[in-house]
């Protein structure tokens, strides 16, 4: 698929970091429970950290205690991309940015949470960036 956002893995290597890269450009996970957005209750957007698309609101963030921010709806459904994931042995659907292609995390279905979806988009906190709500 193309993308918005087009780079080469060198010219994003220059601009991320070496886990950012992991995780957003080679489908890597961080460690569970290492983001400090998981519990973070700061109103505002959360943008991706490679392109700065504007992905989820702190709105639609919930504590679904798994180790990773969890939101139960992306701002729009054109702003992340969802792939069928067969890897490991189980079907999961994995969520880019739809702007870059970055890998974001994985979205799960029918999990019993008290959200309006009863969905929960379980993102990377690395592969995020929050900007908070003007005072």
């Amino acid at each position: 698929m193309a993308y918005q956002v087009e780079k080469t893995d060198d010219e994003w290597r220059v601009e991320l970091t070496p886990q950012e890269f992991h995780v957003l450009r080679e489908a890597g996970t961080e460690r569970p429970f290492s983001s400090p957005y998981e519990t973070d209750e700061t109103p505002g957007v959360y943008e991706c950290r490679a392109c700065g698309a504007e992905l989820f609101r702190s709105d639609t963030k919930f504590d679904a205690h798994c180790g990773w921010p969890a939101f139960f709806s992306p701002l729009a459904g054109d702003r992340v991309e969802l792939i069928e994931d067969n890897s490991l042995g189980m079907r999961r659907v994995e969520v880019r940015c739809a702007r870059c292609g970055s890998h974001l995390g994985h979205v799960f279905e029918g999990e019993g949470f008290p959200t309006p979806t009863d969905q929960r988009y379980c993102i990377n906190g690395v592969s995020l960036r929050l900007v908070p709500d003007a005072s």
